[in-house]
């Protein structure tokens, strides 16, 4: 009985725990490549985001339509609001991509304040 444990169970046991082993190792080691890599590839993906027409289109329609809001408005509380609400969705986007009235705008607005 010992010796059938010494031949064949010992090491079939220690194989197992040997492959356990390099199994957690690599795991653990996808998990620190993946932590170091994801904000990477996440920066790269919010630039290219950033970078498509339908990004840009969309940002320069919410802008026009915040700053038609901007002007029906007639309470100054409300237009101060407003404005600050624009200038926080702006501060994020290139000033050079606006087109030259929403740039304007969005400089007016900065003078105000």
């Amino acid at each position: 009985m010992k010796e059938l444990f010494r031949e064949i169970v010992g090491p079939l046991l220690v194989a197992v725990v040997l492959g356990l082993g390099v199994l957690w190792v690599v795991t653990g080691n996808q998990f620190f490549l993946y932590q170091y890599f994801a904000p990477k590839i996440e920066s790269v993906r919010r630039q290219v985001f950033e970078g498509t027409k339908s990004y840009n289109q969309g940002m320069i329609q919410e802008l026009q339509n915040m700053q038609f809001d901007y002007q029906r408005v007639t309470d100054p509380n409300a237009k101060a609001a407003l404005a600050q609400i624009i200038l926080h969705r702006a501060a994020d986007y290139g000033e050079d991509r606006l087109p030259v009235d929403l740039r304007q705008f969005i400089r007016s607005l900065k003078e105000i304040r």
